[in-house]
């Protein structure tokens, strides 16, 4: 299963980032073998829409699940209707959270978590 994780860096051993359609990175892992791949967020810049604009490039790559800390109105309506499944971590590293998930331990999110554009104007 292809997982991303909301990062503040390129590598498994970056933090958890706190949001999802302004983190600068996700990193891609393959709960499986662990391999991983990285790439820039597209909706870290974007005026607007940050969070479809993410939610198009996660269904692009393929990705079945994403572990995030918190998730606006608009993205998780555009992950639920993509199929991909949404999980808590709160802190950590993309590994640790990859981890905690490959052993079934993150709740799963429903709603969102916060209110729109709350990534704006973060860094």
């Amino acid at each position: 299963m292809k997982v991303a994780v909301a990062a503040q860096g390129r590598e498994m051993n970056s933090e958890i980032d706190p949001r999802f359609g302004r983190c600068p990175y996700f990193v891609l892992v393959d709960t499986e073998t662990m391999q991983h791949e990285w790439f820039a967020n597209p909706g870290v810049t974007a005026s607007g829409g940050a969070g479809m604009q993410t939610v198009q490039t996660l269904v692009k790559k393929g990705v079945s699940a994403v572990i995030v800390n918190n998730v606006g109105p608009n993205a998780i309506e555009g992950l639920k209707a993509a199929g991909i499944g949404v999980y808590s971590a709160v802190k950590g590293t993309v590994r640790e959270a990859v981890e905690a998930f490959r052993e079934g331990k993150l709740a799963p999110i429903e709603g969102a978590t916060v209110f729109q554009h709350f990534g704006v104007g973060r860094s």
